[in-house]
């Protein structure tokens, strides 16, 4: 099931030659600009979007790591040169001189290695579904301003299009005047609505203004550069699924839930690590020891090796390893909490883009199939009536005025709808969401 809305507007031809001759710089500025259309808006901010960049640049940071932290230490060179006599500094004078090279390496205690390792992976897990989570909401901004800008280029039309009935309104009024059958005061009544329909137009190319330079900001490109969008697009309006099955794909496909996840996940590594810390870490080392010329006493001198072992000895694991053991189980609590908490409002996020989906369709129905319909026969009865004197002209202008905030308010509706399932596709993270 879905709703396909069509909005159709016909007023005669006078009003549609006036139309398209208030239009014309508008249309000649759509030939100058290719028109932007969703699709193409969102390729541009994933592509080109700065702070994007800067969230997978630091996942490709992160992803670097899990092999780094499971490497053993770097052994270490020493070269020493023991027991030269100052008063000669030669190396034959005294038995005990000799010139050392060693090597020592690190051993920490087995499986300290792999757990570091483990919550280095789940740090880059997270930072990969934060990607993800940013690319999500990235595209939720642009659908939003997008459809924004759609919206308010669509009640600019509203706009013009009133304009020029009041216009003919004016003339009619005049007319009517001029034999003797009007009043003056009518005619000063279309003109100040004429007025404020031109401070509405100020007003929402104002707020056109101000939605184009966030799209471009969104889409890396110059503040001030000139955005066009199509004229139409597709009204469908798609059946969702049930309420179970969307909140089950959230707990699913949500990027912020399954980073919170990996979290959790070095937070439980970091726990088992600090349990290791118990055990000791061992250092393993080989020293040469060469001693330079003949023995005094005849003969040659005998090179030195020696070995090396080291450990450390975690004597105060009251004061240290039980605390941190303490401190690690009291963060993994908290990301706990905090996997429980972000589920919640994610389920609160699905549930209110689906109402408020859901309601500005039925909306956006109801003023194209309904409302505007009657509205529009209203007037042109009010106009049939003004113009044999049945009705009065205050009631035709608020007969006009009424149309115009209708179709201010369809256009309104359905792109409240769309963005609505833009934050809806954002919080479940996937757009699998219709029947």
């Amino acid at each position: 099931m879905y709703f396909r809305f069509r909005f159709r507007y016909g007023s005669g031809l006078l009003v549609h030659l006036l139309f398209v001759s208030v239009l014309m710089p508008g249309v000649a500025t759509a030939q100058a600009v290719e028109p932007l259309f969703l699709d193409r808006a969102i390729a541009e901010a994933l592509s080109s979007n700065p702070g994007l960049a800067a969230i997978e640049a630091r996942a490709q940071a992160l992803a670097e790591m899990p092999d780094q932290v499971e490497a053993l230490p770097d052994p270490v060179l020493s070269v020493n040169l023991l027991n030269l006599p100052l008063d000669s500094f030669s190396f034959t004078q005294e038995a005990m001189t000799q010139f050392q090279v060693g090597i020592a390496q690190a051993l920490p205690y087995p499986g300290k290695l792999a757990l570091h390792a483990r919550v280095a992976r789940h740090e880059a897990g997270a930072a990969e579904a934060d990607l993800e989570e940013k690319r999500l909401q990235l595209i939720r901004d642009v659908k939003t301003v997008w459809w924004n800008i759609f919206y308010l280029d669509r009640a600019l039309e509203v706009i013009a299009r009133n304009q020029i009935l009041l216009a003919q309104f004016v003339n009619v009024t005049e007319t009517r005047y001029t034999v003797g059958r009007g009043l003056q005061q009518d005619i000063l009544l279309a003109q100040l609505e004429l007025s404020r329909l031109s401070d509405s137009a100020i007003r929402v190319e104002n707020m056109r203004e101000n939605e184009a330079v966030r799209l471009n900001v969104l889409m890396d490109h110059p503040a001030a550069e000139t955005i066009q969008l199509p004229v139409s697009v597709d009204e469908v309006l798609l059946t969702l699924n049930s309420a179970e099955i969307i909140q089950q794909q959230a707990v699913n496909s949500r990027p912020e839930l399954a980073a919170q996840t990996e979290r959790l996940g070095a937070a439980r590594s970091r726990v088992d690590l600090a349990k290791e810390d118990y055990a000791p870490d061992f250092k393993v080392g080989a020293v040469y020891g060469l001693r330079n010329g003949n023995n005094p006493n005849g003969g040659s001198r005998a090179d030195f090796g020696s070995l090396l072992f080291s450990m450390n000895l975690p004597l105060y694991t009251g004061s240290k390893q039980d605390r941190a053991v303490d401190q690690r189980n009291a963060e993994w609590m908290q990301k706990k909490y905090q996997l429980h908490d972000q589920r919640n409002q994610v389920a609160a996020q699905v549930q209110q883009a689906m109402t408020d989906y859901r309601r500005s369709g039925e909306q956006a129905q109801l003023f194209q199939q309904e409302i505007i319909p009657q509205a529009r026969q209203t007037v042109d009865a009010m106009l049939a009536g003004y113009q044999v004197g049945k009705v009065d002209f205050l009631n035709l202008v608020r007969s006009q005025t009424t149309l115009y905030n209708y179709e201010t308010e369809y256009w309104s509706a359905l792109s409240a709808a769309n963005q609505a399932m833009a934050r809806l596709i954002a919080a479940v993270g996937e757009e699998n969401v219709y029947e």
